[in-house]
Formats: structure tokens, C-alpha cells, sequence
């Protein structure tokens, strides 16, 4: 398998990134372990999770997802197998991206993550009322101080990132090396206007999250009463529309001529588009992350690329 690197840094990693928000949320601890464990077994090696992973489930406080993934680190031995990323700046209890709370909040997910350094440190959300000199700076106390290897940013616009690429550049601050929007088959606009040209001009690497557009291209949704009793099925019901189906169709189309799934086909697309470093997906079973992993051994064709971009225009 082709490793890609992460901006200029000596970070290599697989084409495929494992999501961990589902650990201690849609996936308990023993099938967490069972689902990493297999991850790594495919030759994959880059997890993204972040401290706010899953305070939005009812009793939690966020972590949930930080704890489970260090203990199974503790247990397994395989931290050397992994490049590992979590976030800042959206738990409610370390809310930000100020030079305290940077702090703070690194020293949270290093006890949590029960490692000495993050691999990949994200700035989780845009945060306008911080100077961003002093966000750069607090990060470039943390790769000095060997807790963070690179920084990247979640959630920026096309102006913010160019901005806080220019401060970094001006006064020697640590860049932004890799960049995590939003970007899928059916959400495409806001990055590839906004975003694309900024980060292929600066090359920034790219990691996208919500790949599968909240499970809605694995092509199990056809209706309103697909989402019914399904953890995710309210942030699906946007997608169901003609464009939405007209794509679903078009994923079901090349996965046949490649005799796989619809989600793996959506996957490699995006793993073949030229700014995108991985694509981030989450499973939450063994079977489930065989299909994921199966997409980094897929090469579309050009007609497939076709088949896809035409039936995702939005023109």
C-alpha cells in the first residue's frame, strides 16, 4: 500500500483514516479493540479522534472516545504502528484555542490517550476572539515541548486557513500541515471553491470527514423510514432527495463493475481526487472496516470518475 506524507513533515500514512467518534459511543470497548486491532492488521495506520468525542450522547462528558482508544494503545503495544490525532477547541469544558486552554486540554488527551506525544494536533473549530498568533504560538510551545508532532485545522475557511498560513509564514510559527473539512460525493462545493485552492497552492495535505455523508452513500437509505432507529438517521434525511438518490444510483452503478460496495466505490473517490491525502470513515464491526479498507485497494477508472462527478453535479 502507497503511504501518502502529511504537508512537509516525515509523517507517512495510509490512504484511509479509522474515525474513532464511535469509540464509547456506537462501538463499546471490547468491539473498539477488535475494529483497531483489524485496522492495523490491513496495513492501516492513521486514527483521528478528538477530546469532545461523544459528549453529545447523554451521560457522557466527552473523552469517551480518547479513553478507550488509550487503553487499547496500554494493551496492544502498538502505539509505534500508529500516527495518532485528536483535537481542541469544542468540549464545552475546554472550550477554544487559547494559549491556556491549548494547554490544558493537551494534557487532558495525553493522560486520556495514555501516551507522551499526539501525532497530529487539531485545531477542532475556527476560533475568531484568539489572535491567531497566539493559537500558533501555543502549539509551537508543544512541538518544542515533544507533546505534538504537527498541528493541523478542522472546520476553517478558505481566508482563515490563507490567514493563518500567512502568520505562520511572517512569524515563523508552526504551519498548519494538514487540513480536515467537510468534503463527500453529495458535499462538494464548499471545498472545492473554498478550500482546494488554498490547500493545493500552500500543499496542505487533506483528510475529510464525513466521507460517507453520515452513512447516506453506503447506499442503505432510500427513504424517510430508512433512518428510523438508527443513530445517525436524522443528519441523513437532507440527503434524500433526487440529487441525493441520483448519486446513490450512480455508487451502486461502479460498485458492480468493481463487484464491491457502494461505500467503498464512494471511499476511493475520494481517494483518488488529487488534494485529498485519506478520506476519514468509521465502522463499527470488523465486517464493516474490511469494505472501508477494501477502498485503498480499489483504482477507479476514469469512467467511474466520470460516472461519479457527473451524477454528483450540482450544476
Amino acid at each position: 500500500m502507497q503511504h501518502r506524507t502529511i504537508g512537509t513533515s516525515d509523517l507517512k500514512v495510509a490512504p484511509l483514516v479509522f474515525g474513532g467518534n464511535v469509540f464509547g459511543w456506537t462501538a463499546d470497548e471490547r468491539t473498539s479493540f477488535s475494529i483497531l486491532d483489524a485496522f492495523v492488521d490491513h496495513g492501516l495506520n492513521f486514527i483521528d479522534t478528538a477530546d469532545v468525542y461523544s459528549a453529545w450522547v447523554e451521560g457522557h462528558q466527552g473523552g469517551e472516545s480518547e479513553r478507550i482508544i488509550g487503553k487499547w494503545l496500554k494493551e496492544s503495544g502498538k502505539r509505534d504502528k500508529v500516527v495518532l490525532a485528536t483535537k481542541v477547541g469544542m468540549l464545552s469544558t475546554r472550550p477554544g484555542l487559547s494559549a491556556a486552554n491549548i494547554e490544558a486540554a493537551v494534557n487532558d488527551s495525553l493522560k486520556r490517550l495514555k501516551t507522551d506525544y499526539i501525532d497530529v494536533y487539531f485545531s477542532h473549530l475556527d476560533d475568531e476572539k484568539t489572535a491567531l498568533d497566539e493559537t500558533l504560538a501555543a502549539y509551537q510551545a508543544l512541538i518544542q515541548a515533544g507533546k505534538v508532532r504537527v498541528v493541523g485545522a478542522s472546520n476553517y475557511t478558505g481566508p482563515r486557513l490563507a490567514a493563518a498560513l500567512a502568520v505562520s509564514r511572517d512569524q515563523r510559527l508552526p504551519v498548519y500541515q494538514i487540513l480536515q473539512p467537510e468534503y463527500n460525493l453529495y458535499d462538494r462545493a464548499g471545498y472545492e471553491d473554498d478550500l482546494e485552492p488554498v490547500v493545493m497552492e500552500h500543499k496542505v495535505s487533506v483528510v475529510t470527514y464525513f466521507s460517507l455523508a453520515s452513512g447516506f452513500l453506503s447506499g442503505k437509505y432510500r427513504s424517510k423510514a430508512d433512518t428510523e432507529r438508527r443513530a445517525r438517521g436524522s443528519r441523513v434525511e437532507k440527503y434524500l432527495n433526487d440529487r441525493g438518490m441520483r448519486i446513490v444510483d450512480a455508487l451502486v452503478k461502479v460498485a458492480n463493475r468493481h463487484d464491491t460496495a457502494p461505500a467503498t466505490i464512494a471511499l476511493a473517490w475520494l481517494i483518488a481526487r488529487p488534494s485529498v491525502t485519506a478520506p476519514i470513515a468509521s465502522a463499527t464491526s470488523v465486517k464493516q472496516l474490511e469494505s472501508l479498507a477494501e477502498a485503498t485497494r480499489i483504482s477507479l477508472e476514469p469512467e467511474d470518475i466520470s460516472t461519479l462527478n457527473e451524477a454528483s453535479d450540482t450544476a
